[in-house]
């Protein structure tokens, strides 16, 4: 019995995946539809998905909760229902103006319920409250003090900004899941189980190889390159890092180091372009700017993150002697590169396509099918050695659409905090209270602004987390003068960062299982491993050049200057530099670091000679000891 009930689940799950894909597909390859049919379509489809894969009973394992999910299912039915029919009043309808009916109000109400549990089922309960707090406050804002009060909101209202308005429930988030995520989350499923994505992990182990700190070395080019498709800093160590922390312990480094660099470096990839997970094509989004923009932006920055860890490696190995020339860590690679080198051809197709200015939506189907077709080319190539058969395929396909249907559900919960804020007033007050701090000291604002974006991203998925900072900090930095670009740069840094910021950094815990090392030592050191990402934010806030606004001149100046400090930062979190460091060189060298990091000439002066000092030093030291032995 449990086994046919499981057949028609699996089939249906099949039925609606097939109608998801054609949906999206008709969209990219036909016509986008108007916003207020494409949108809910696309919310519905994954509210089904999310249902059926995550059933009532899933943890209790008691049959009849199932009979819990009738109701939600029935709902979405209605929302169809509502949907289809309602479309043609609701496309032409002016919004505050034209009347709101009792259908509305019930549809609503129906949607922000199943909505809220979809939430609960696969994100937990900290969104599900968060979300509930905030339909609360909306309702009983008048009972609320000081600059949480507002006058509150009636049924009309509440529906108006969250079911039949831009910034609520189908609003911007939404409809960038709809156009963009969805092609590049299935295409990231595709390009990986294809062998795209061991490809890139493989490369890593390959290019580090008998290097100094080589396993580590791997793990950040591995787990940076993998960090760019999935887009999931927690995904990301639970697929390389098997693979990488092994390596690194056993060539001498602790557990919780091993754990620390891998949970740093697959946590970056949603910072290192062209694709950076799915966040920053919601920003582009935000932005009103092609993604390239974004894409091209976020360069300097990411090449001065894992530039950093790349130096702190190198100088803990040295500084420890590790050796990765022992025969048992040496990284074995299964199947030569060459011969799977067409493997990588899907990005490089997708990339092209981004910077060539195509629509996400247009690039995203490019690159599924240039995978599709290189697994094809795989049937005939080696006898078939890489070739994914129709079923591992379709099975691919299903996993992609939960992905991505996993991800619509946030950004859809997402819109109706955004509603609550435009609708209470509360992010116009809020910034305002900033502004008055920040007029006379932008860096106080810029630190207030980083300390919500970090409790945000530590209670909150990326995408969640960047949405909500954007609407109540953006406005306040863009108020202050700040670029607006560099603004939401700023917060999607430090909603990401989260990942790795004790005490609750999700990357940092799932190496640290692995790792079989203490959690919160794996999380602090994770968090001075990434130092220099907590500081760049404010540096390109400073100095918009780092972010590709300038001459040519100023840009190379401050990436000289940039590079060279995290250098220094390098040396001082490990304790080398050219040789080793005592403690008190070590502090200098943070100093001159922290000096070359900071937006001033006077400071970049300083650091420099600091540095130059240090480097000077270690030079002496190492060549007066084979002397002395």
């Amino acid at each position: 019995m449990e086994k046919s009930s499981n057949n028609i689940r699996n089939y249906i799950l099949n039925t609606i995946v097939v109608i998801f894909i054609g949906f999206q597909l008709y969209l990219a390859l036909i016509k986008p539809l108007d916003p207020m049919l494409q949108n809910p379509m696309h919310l519905i489809l994954a509210l089904l998905v999310i249902f059926i894969i995550n059933p009532a009973d899933k943890n209790s394992g008691k049959k009849w909760m199932n009979l819990l999910d009738i109701p939600f299912f029935a709902g979405i039915v209605f929302l169809l229902y509502y949907t289809i029919v309602e479309f043609p009043r609701l496309s032409i309808r002016v919004q505050y103006v034209d009347i709101v009916t009792n259908l509305d109000k019930i549809a609503t109400v129906i949607c922000i319920i199943i909505l809220l549990e979809a939430v609960r089922r696969t994100l937990g309960k900290i969104l599900f409250i968060f979300i509930l707090l905030f339909i609360i406050y909306d309702w009983l804002g008048m009972y609320c003090p000081g600059i949480l009060y507002f006058k509150g909101t009636n049924m009309r209202s509440f529906t108006e900004t969250m079911m039949l308005g831009s910034g609520g429930i189908f609003g911007t988030p939404l409809y960038t899941s709809a156009t963009s995520l969805f092609y590049f989350i299935l295409f990231g499923a595709f390009f990986s189980q294809c062998g795209g994505g061991q490809l890139l992990i493989d490369f890593g182990m390959k290019f580090s190889n008998k290097s100094a700190g080589g396993p580590a070395k791997a793990a950040i080019i591995s787990s940076g390159l993998m960090g760019m498709i999935s887009g999931s800093a927690v995904a990301n160590v639970s697929t390389t890092g098997v693979m990488t922390i092994p390596m690194m312990k056993r060539v001498g480094y602790a557990p919780h180091q091993a754990g620390a660099i891998e949970a740093v470096a697959s946590t970056g990839g949603q910072i290192m372009p062209p694709i950076m997970g799915v966040g920053a094509f919601i920003m582009a989004e935000m932005l009103g700017v092609p993604y390239k923009t974004v894409a091209f932006a976020a360069i300097i920055p990411a090449l001065a993150y894992y530039g950093s860890v790349f130096f702190l490696v190198t100088f803990m190995a040295k500084k420890e002697a590790i050796d990765s020339d022992k025969e048992a860590v040496t990284i074995e690679i299964k199947d030569p590169l060459l011969e799977r080198v067409y493997m990588i051809i899907p990005a490089i197709v997708l990339v092209i396509y981004i910077i060539s200015g195509k629509s996400l939506m247009r690039s995203g189907m490019v690159g599924i099918f240039t995978v599709l077709l290189c697994n094809l080319f795989s049937k005939f190539y080696k006898g078939g050695k890489y070739y994914q058969t129709l079923k591992t395929t379709a099975n691919t396909a299903i996993d992609g659409v939960k992905q991505a249907s996993n991800i619509a559900i946030p950004t859809a919960a997402c819109g109706i905090i955004i509603g609550v804020v435009i609708q209470s007033g509360l992010a116009t007050r809020f910034s305002n209270i900033i502004a008055q701090i920040g007029t006379s000291h932008l860096s106080i604002a810029l630190m207030i602004a980083m300390l919500g974006c970090m409790l945000l991203g530590m209670a909150l998925p990326t995408v969640a987390a960047y949405l909500v900072s954007n609407i109540l900090f953006v406005p306040v930095l863009i108020k202050l003068n700040v670029n607006p670009l560099s603004a939401n740069m700023f917060v999607f840094y430090f909603g990401i960062m989260a990942q790795i910021t004790p005490p609750v950094c999700l990357a940092s815990y799932t190496a640290a299982g692995i790792a079989g090392a203490d959690s919160l030592k794996t999380g602090f050191t994770g968090f001075m491993y990434a130092l220099v990402a907590f500081l760049v934010p404010f540096v390109f806030v400073y100095n918009p050049e780092l972010l590709l606004m300038g001459t040519p001149a100023e840009i190379a100046k401050a990436t000289a200057i940039l590079f060279f400090g995290t250098y220094l930062l390098a040396g001082a979190i490990s304790g080398y530099m050219v040789a080793p460091l005592n403690k008190f060189n070590r502090a200098i060298l943070f100093i001159g670091a922290l000096c070359m990091i900071a937006p001033e000439p006077i400071t970049d002066v300083i650091g420099l000679v600091i540095g130059i000092y240090i480097i000077a030093s270690g030079l002496i030291k190492k060549k007066k000891v084979p002397v002395e032995a």
